[in-house]
């Protein structure tokens, strides 16, 4: 069965990203917040400098106000700055620093990174290797809705690593992810739902779902969805055509 991507996830919360042009009285308002000690002035000066928005592209800059802002607790701040470590932009590569400053904010409940501390669990990344805890931060941003983590979720139930394998609970997070757009998950709900793992075996479910992973260049995806045609007959594969055309993304 496929396995879940190995890289890390290192994003800057994408939700904060598409930032509004700002005249430069409102970026120098903006600086003025900074500086008398505005936490979410630093963070949005830091998410300015990183990105190049109305100021020049400046990761040292960016470094700087995220800092500024992590110091008074602010989660995003605080898993930005454990982005530019782990990336080591604006400041030297430091995993010890990424998983410092992801923990402080995963305690705060960012989802961002308690994904990110998981994933460091499940690898070993700096810190022992321990499939328990890697289901802990997982299950933690999966509650939130998180799809990549719901993904590793249900990778971890498929597997039985740092937690009893239970197929049914494979395919309810992968679902969740699957639902939401996540390739991976939703090759993975093809294997399962081609091999009865969790679900009544269905080529016609099996084959949607590759089909769409396929969609979205995952690798094996197409092959499998070929493969599995060869033993349906046309009318099934019709309907599985129809069902991946129609298919949205729930959020």
């Amino acid at each position: 069965m496929m396995t879940m991507p190995t890289r890390m996830i290192l994003v800057l919360m994408l939700s904060l990203l598409v930032l509004p042009a700002f005249a430069q009285d409102d970026i120098d308002q903006l600086r003025l917040k900074a500086e008398q000690g505005d936490a979410d002035a630093q963070y949005n000066l830091g998410l300015r400098y990183s990105q190049g928005e109305g100021v020049p592209q400046d990761d040292q800059e960016a470094v700087r106000w995220f800092r500024a802002a992590a110091d008074q607790g602010l989660a995003e701040a605080q898993f930005n700055l454990g982005v530019k470590y782990g990336d080591g932009e604006g400041v030297p590569q430091d995993d010890q620093e990424a998983v410092r400053w992801f923990r402080a904010a995963a305690d705060q409940g960012l989802a961002n990174a308690q994904f990110n501390l998981g994933f460091m669990y499940e690898n070993g990344r700096v810190i022992s290797q321990d499939d328990r805890e890697a289901v802990l931060w997982y299950r933690l941003a999966a509650d939130q809705g998180y799809a990549d983590a719901q993904a590793k979720l249900g990778f971890m139930y498929e597997n039985g690593r740092g937690i009893p394998q239970d197929y049914r609970e494979a395919v309810r997070w992968y679902r969740l992810a699957a639902d939401q757009g996540v390739p991976e998950a939703q090759y993975n709900m093809g294997v399962m739902y081609s091999n009865g793992l969790g679900v009544p075996q269905d080529y016609i479910q099996a084959h949607m779902w590759y089909n769409l992973a396929a969609s979205n260049s995952v690798a094996g995806a197409a092959k499998q969805r070929d493969l599995l045609a060869a033993m349906m007959t046309p009318e099934a594969i019709i309907e599985a055509q129809r069902l991946a055309r129609e298919w949205k993304p729930k959020k």
